[in-house]
C-alpha cells in the first residue's frame, strides 16, 4: 500500500469508534438523568405534558448546540441538561404563580449565563465563590434525594431491592452502566408490579407546549440565582477541565454565550438550563472516543444527534415516570445522584480553612429553611460566604 493511502477497514475504523462512544455517552447520560429532570420540573409546577416537552425542548437542542460546536471548534464540545440544577428544582418545590413563574426564573438564569459569557469581569466574580460553598450547596440540595432509596427500600422493600441489588453488581462490572440499568430495572418493576392507567399510551409523543413566562423576585432568588450558581459550579467548571485534561484548550465564553442564548429559548418550552456536559463528556473527549485528539469531535457531534432522536421518546418518559410510584422514582433518582454527591462532599471539605463555612453551607442548604419565601439553597450559599468572610477577617485582624 503506499504511504498516504489507507485502506476501507481503516477509514472505517476512523469513524466507528467515535460513533459508538458519542451514542454510548448519549445514552448513558439520558437514561441516567431523565427522571430527574422530569421530577424537578413537575416539582416546580409543570404538568406532565409541559414536563415532556420541557425534555423534548433540552433532548433538541442541547443535541443542535452540540452538534454546531463541536464541528464549529473540530474540539469534542459536548452539551448536557443541568442535571443538579433539575435535582435543586425537585428540592425547592413549586413557587407562587406556578410553574409560569419558575420559567421566568428559568430565564433569569439564561440571562446570567449569557452575561457571564458577554462580560468578563461578571464571569470571573461567577467562578471566584469559593469552590467550597458552591459544592457544599450542591450537596445540600442531593442530600435529601440521595437518602431516597433507604427510604423506599424501608417502604417497598420487595420493589426497591431488585433495582438496589443490579445497580450495585452493576457498579463493579459495568459502572458507566449502573443506573441505566437500574432505570431498565425499574420500568419492569413498575410494569409488572403496578397498575399503569388506562390512557397510558395517549401521550408517548411529545408536543411541544408555549409557556409565559412570569416574573417574581422570590422565585428568581429561590430558584434562578442557585440554578445559575449550580450550573457554573457542577457543570460548565468541571466540564471545561474534562475537556482541559484531555489536551483541548476551548474559549469558554462563547459556549456560555451558546448555551444562555439556547437556554432562553429552551424555557420558553419548559425546560431549565442546558451546559457543558462534565460525566459525559470524558467518553467524549477521552482515548476511548479516538486515539488521535483531532477525531474525537465526531464522538460529541454523534451524542448531539443522538440526543435528539431520544427527544421523541420524551411523551412515553414522563407518561411512565407520572404512572409510577414517586417514591421508586426518587430511589433511582437518588442511585444516579450518589456520584455527584460524594464529588460535592469532596469539594466542599477539600480545604481546612474554608470547611467550616462549607459545612455551614451545607447544613443550612440541607435544613430546607424558607425565610421570606426564599428557599434553602440561597440561604445556604449567604450564610456560607457570610462564615468565610468573617473567618478571613479574623485572621487579618
Amino acid at each position: 500500500m503506499m504511504d498516504g493511502q489507507t485502506s476501507s477497514p481503516e477509514r472505517a475504523g476512523a469513524w466507528v469508534q467515535p460513533v459508538s462512544a458519542g451514542f454510548l455517552a448519549a445514552i448513558v447520560g439520558f437514561a441516567s438523568s431523565f427522571a430527574i429532570v422530569l421530577q424537578g420540573l413537575v416539582g416546580v409546577g409543570a404538568s406532565p405534558r409541559q414536563a415532556a416537552s420541557g425534555l423534548l425542548a433540552l433532548c433538541v437542542i442541547k443535541g443542535l448546540l452540540g452538534i454546531g460546536l463541536s464541528l464549529w471548534s473540530r474540539q469534542p464540545i459536548s452539551i448536557a441538561w443541568s442535571t443538579p440544577g433539575a435535582a435543586l428544582l425537585l428540592a425547592v418545590g413549586a413557587p407562587q404563580g406556578g410553574f409560569a413563574t419558575a420559567a421566568g426564573a428559568f430565564l433569569v438564569c439564561a440571562f446570567l449565563i449569557l452575561l457571564a459569557g458577554l462580560w468578563r469581569p461578571f464571569g470571573r466574580a461567577v467562578l471566584a465563590i469559593p469552590m467550597a460553598i458552591a459544592s457544599a450547596m450542591l450537596a445540600g440540595v442531593l442530600l435529601d434525594l440521595c437518602i431516597a432509596p433507604i427510604k423506599a427500600l424501608a417502604a417497598l422493600p420487595l420493589l426497591t431491592l431488585p433495582i438496589i441489588v443490579v445497580w450495585l453488581f452493576a457498579l463493579r462490572f459495568a459502572r458507566m452502566l449502573a443506573v441505566p440499568l437500574a432505570v431498565l430495572v425499574t420500568a419492569f418493576v413498575v410494569a409488572f408490579a403496578t397498575p399503569l392507567p388506562a390512557n397510558f399510551s395517549a401521550d408517548f409523543f411529545p408536543v411541544p407546549l408555549f409557556v409565559v413566562p412570569q416574573f417574581s423576585v422570590v422565585a428568581c432568588v429561590s430558584i434562578g440565582l442557585p440554578l445559575f450558581l449550580v450550573t457554573m459550579a457542577s457543570q460548565n467548571v468541571p466540564g471545561l477541565a474534562v475537556l482541559r485534561v484531555n489536551g483541548y484548550r476551548p474559549d469558554l465564553n462563547p459556549i456560555l454565550v451558546a448555551t444562555g442564548l439556547a437556554s432562553s429559548v429552551i424555557a420558553l418550552f419548559c425546560g431549565h438550563v442546558i451546559n457543558l456536559a462534565a460525566i459525559t463528556a470524558a467518553l467524549c473527549a477521552g482515548p476511548e472516543a479516538h486515539p488521535d485528539p483531532a477525531r474525537r469531535y465526531l464522538a460529541a457531534a454523534t451524542a448531539g444527534a443522538t440526543y435528539i432522536g431520544l427527544g421523541l421518546f420524551a411523551g412515553f418518559a414522563s407518561a411512565f415516570i407520572a404512572a409510577s410510584p414517586p417514591l421508586l422514582v426518587e430511589a433511582v433518582a437518588g442511585l444516579a445522584l450518589l456520584g455527584s454527591l460524594a464529588s460535592a462532599l469532596a469539594g466542599a471539605l477539600a480545604t481546612e480553612e474554608e470547611r467550616l463555612a462549607a459545612s455551614v453551607t451545607f447544613a443550612t442548604t440541607a435544613s430546607g429553611v424558607v425565610f421570606f419565601s426564599v428557599g434553602a439553597a440561597f440561604w445556604g450559599l449567604l450564610a456560607g460566604v457570610l462564615v468565610l468572610f468573617v473567618h478571613r477577617w479574623g485572621l487579618k485582624g
